[in-house]
Formats: structure tokens, C-alpha cells, sequence
């Protein structure tokens, strides 16, 4: 999602924040994720570029690791304004997971 918005390798992982997040099923978590990190991204002024995420059933917890927005060095291209449920998708495939979305922009 942050590649949208800028390169990522311009993003560096300087600042830490933590997203907890809960839902029924992995698709609707999925979707509570990715609109918790844009949230932050919009309040904080961040992008961020490294992420970790734990889960526990319906249960969430993240770290999300970025820095605050520099205009000239990141020269953003959009502002991310959701995920949407269309083309929702989580599920493993081959031994990993794969997780996909439309985002608003």
C-alpha cells in the first residue's frame, strides 16, 4: 500500500508505532489492518515501509515502522483514503498467505 503512495526504499524505518486491531473473520481483519494504517499515516503525517503483525483468532497485533512525510524526498504520488471490500481476499496459497484488496485513493 505505502508503494502507492511513494518508493518504498525512499521510506526509512525511524519511528515505531503499535495497531491492534479485532474482527470476525480474516478477510474483515485484513481490511481493519490496512484502514488502521491509513489512518495513522493520515493523522501522524507517516508512511511507513516495515511491518510485523501477530495473530490471535480474530485478534491483531501489529508494529507499522516509518518516518514522518518529507514532501521534496518522498514526492508522494496519492493519499490512500481507504481499503475497500472489492476483490477481497485472504488465503493460503502454496504455503503462504496471500492477501489482496482495492484500495481508495
Amino acid at each position: 500500500m505505502s508503494a502507492t503512495v511513494c518508493e518504498l526504499g525512499v521510506i526509512r524505518a525511524q519511528e515505531s508505532i503499535t495497531i491492534e486491531c479485532e474482527a470476525p473473520d480474516r478477510e474483515l481483519l485484513f481490511v481493519e489492518w490496512l484502514n488502521a494504517l491509513i489512518y495513522e499515516m493520515s493523522t501522524r503525517r507517516m508512511l511507513f515501509s516495515r511491518f510485523t503483525v501477530q495473530l490471535d483468532g480474530g485478534q491483531l497485533q501489529g508494529r507499522a515502522w516509518g518516518e514522518p512525510v518529507d514532501r521534496m524526498r518522498h514526492e508522494p504520488a496519492v493519499e490512500i483514503k481507504g481499503a475497500t471490500y472489492t476483490a477481497l481476499r485472504v488465503a493460503q496459497q502454496a504455503g503462504e498467505w496471500v492477501a489482496q484488496t482495492v484500495v481508495d485513493v
